[in-house]
């Protein structure tokens, strides 16, 4: 279940958030199978080591300090996205090379930021292993959310649509749909 609406408010997060600045994490990565499962792992990754950085956030900063909140999980996105490009520097210049777009497009994604504000709305969330769990889910469902857009985007992108409704007005009805039939699944 939480799979599901985990998967629908990373799609939803995606296409609203991220395309009023003129991009969208989903689309860009649907283009090429390469860059779509790099910026989906490192997605997922953020969200995973993201979560565990929430905890102690919010562990910190109960009561009056509270609203500092959203500012801490900045911090530790900012955090986790200079260690991971310090960490894959050092392991290899080469492979920094090539995976380092992915983690600058993945790092401060809506995804990311989304799931760590959910995480500490969850009253159920007490632990540092359901803070876990649910980070690796939400990177989960981003992962699920992308592979039915890159399913789609070279079909929706194509001749057969008309060219008023090609690229994101066809994505979104497409996603609407997709969306309910998930939600059904509730």
């Amino acid at each position: 279940m939480f799979l599901i609406v985990s998967f629908l408010s990373q799609l939803a997060g995606n296409l609203i958030f991220t395309q009023a600045l003129g991009t969208s994490t989903v689309f860009i990565s649907a283009k090429n199978k390469r860059s779509f499962m790099g910026v989906a792992f490192i997605i997922c990754i953020f969200t995973t080591f993201g979560s565990m950085g929430a905890y102690f956030a919010d562990r910190l900063l109960n009561g009056y300090f509270e609203n500092f909140r959203l500012f801490a999980y900045v911090i530790i996105t900012g955090i986790i996205y200079l260690s991971s490009l310090f960490i894959l520097w050092c392991i290899s210049k080469r492979l920094y090379g090539r995976l380092k777009k992915y983690i600058h497009i993945a790092s401060f994604n809506c995804a990311v930021m989304g799931t760590l504000y959910m995480i500490s709305e969850n009253p159920e969330n007490t632990g540092i292993s359901d803070y876990l769990l649910y980070g690796l889910q939400s990177g989960l469902g981003f992962i699920i959310a992308s592979v039915f857009v890159a399913t789609a985007y070279k079909r929706l992108n194509c001749a057969k649509v008309p060219s008023s409704f090609r690229g994101m007005p066809a994505m979104l009805v497409y996603l609407g749909i997709i969306s309910m039939a998930v939600w059904t699944l509730k």
